[in-house]
């Protein structure tokens, strides 16, 4: 029994490391085409339609869901910090939380689900019909014509989100705290205008960067390697979104820990309060 469970362990590292090469591979190619394909007018035709797909459909989600974030932060606050009369600086709190952390990782979270298993289903259902098999025999490469235009629109389009995200997130703790629960709006936003500056602002956005280029690669290759017929693109769909969510959870993490030291690094030890 211990033999067999090592022999288990290991052919499973094997083919763990054999598939984290193949996407290596995978990711070196789109970038080679990337770099050769970015500023031809003719790769711009097809990222615009990739564009709207990503972006502006995705807008209602990200939306709410930024707005009922901040909402609900609002309302789980309040009550530690009127414990200890600091009630005031719910809004440094809510904003700072919501535009280095939440706004990013949730905006990058929900075009996951959505954006990134559309396209491993669209991408998987053409690697089953074989049609990616016909570009390549018409002298067309799939990862030029197909997977470069998503990674455009999904590297491009997620910064724009998250900063649409974290807009709803702080206008829906706004309306929770001063609206509901009734904190003076003066130093509400006087708090918050401490606690928040262009750092913080665009750490998110940067984050939003690199979330959208792995959504858009992990997705795409899912799609390429998916298994044959329905069962397998189902199932790379649903790896897709696993494995790009806990890519953001573990880049959210490091990139945390970076900025934190590059912040305190230049500019020193500010408090919240």
């Amino acid at each position: 029994m211990p033999a067999a469970l090592i022999e288990n362990l290991g052919r499973r590292t094997n083919n763990s490391l054999a598939v984290f090469g193949d996407f290596c591979v995978f990711c070196g190619q789109t970038f080679a085409w990337l770099a050769r394909l970015l500023f031809r007018a003719k790769t711009w035709r097809l990222v615009l339609p990739q564009m709207f797909d990503v972006g502006v459909k995705s807008v209602p989600v990200v939306a709410l869901t930024g707005a009922f974030i901040g909402m609900v932060m609002g309302i789980e606050s309040y009550a530690q910090l009127k414990s200890i009369g600091q009630e005031e600086r719910l809004g440094a709190l809510i904003n700072i939380s919501v535009v280095k952390q939440i706004g990013p990782v949730l905006a990058a979270v929900m075009l996951a689900g959505r954006i990134g298993g559309a396209l491993t289903a669209e991408l998987g259902t053409m690697n089953v019909t074989e049609q990616l098999d016909a570009l390549r025999v018409m002298g067309a490469d799939p990862i030029g014509y197909l997977v470069v235009p998503r990674l455009i629109a999904c590297i491009l389009l997620t910064p724009i989100l998250t900063i649409y995200s974290d807009l709803l997130g702080v206008l829906g703790g706004y309306f929770v705290s001063v609206k509901t629960l009734g904190i003076p709006a003066a130093p509400y936003w006087a708090y918050s205008d401490k606690a928040v500056n262009t750092w913080q602002i665009l750490e998110g956005v940067w984050k939003g960067l690199f979330f959208g280029g792995a959504i858009g690669l992990i997705s795409c290759y899912k799609g390429f390697t998916c298994g044959s017929g329905a069962s397998g693109v189902g199932r790379a769909c649903t790896e897709s979104f696993v494995t790009s969510f806990l890519t953001i959870m573990c880049m959210n993490f490091f990139f945390a820990k970076m900025f934190q030291d590059l912040y305190r690094a230049i500019y020193g030890f500010q408090s919240l309060f």
